[in-house]
């Protein structure tokens, strides 16, 4: 695995994906300002995150899988501070495959309201405090991590770009449904005349 760099080709991989991450966040976050008009908008950049978080997601957890195995080079460079690992990551991680989770649900379920849409608004209240001392504890590391040639970049750039395309196909895929759930939106509160 040297040739890929090891813990340090992992941690640029993080790092890569966290570097795509934030902006799509950002715009995420934007369309809440009226979710209701930008529903569709909101729906389709939540599918173009799929793949791109589900590699953050397996990126982490490979390294703290090869880290609780003992991998000499991960124990080396050691854990995360103790709160971070036992209290911020679970919570992150489990509040991410729920919102992520009952986002899918919603499209594919074609549901504007009820205790799924409940379900959904509260893992995001519980994934951006989870979120939000996340990024602030690793924003520091991320331009580190991101500088130095280790071996493999060309694969965590693929990566990274794939992830992004599958995202986009994701959310193409899926446009007529989110359609269908912004007809429902708009229909329900008046928008349209139909």
């Amino acid at each position: 695995m040297r040739r890929f760099g090891g813990s340090r080709g992992n941690e640029q991989l993080t790092a890569i994906v966290a570097a795509l991450l934030v902006p799509l966040l950002l715009a995420e976050a934007a369309t809440l300002l009226n979710v209701r008009s930008l529903l569709t908008v909101h729906a389709f950049i939540g599918m173009l995150l799929v793949p791109v978080v589900a590699v953050k997601l397996a990126s982490a957890g490979w390294r703290m899988v090869r880290y609780y195995a003992g991998s000499e080079e991960y124990v080396r460079r050691g854990p995360p501070q103790l709160a971070i690992r036992l209290v911020v990551a679970p919570v992150l991680v489990a509040s991410t495959i729920v919102l992520f989770g009952t986002g899918v649900a919603l499209l594919a379920l074609g549901q504007t309201q009820g205790s799924l849409v409940g379900l959904h608004k509260a893992s995001f209240v519980v994934w951006v405090g989870a979120f939000g001392l996340h990024f602030l504890t690793r924003v520091g590391l991320l331009w580190r991590a991101l500088r130095p040639r280790v071996p493999g970049i060309s694969m965590r750039l693929a990566a990274a770009t794939l992830s992004i395309v599958a995202g986009v196909a994701l959310a193409t895929l899926t446009l007529p449904s989110m359609d269908h759930l912004q007809d429902g939106v708009s229909g329900h509160v008046g928008f349209d005349e139909r």
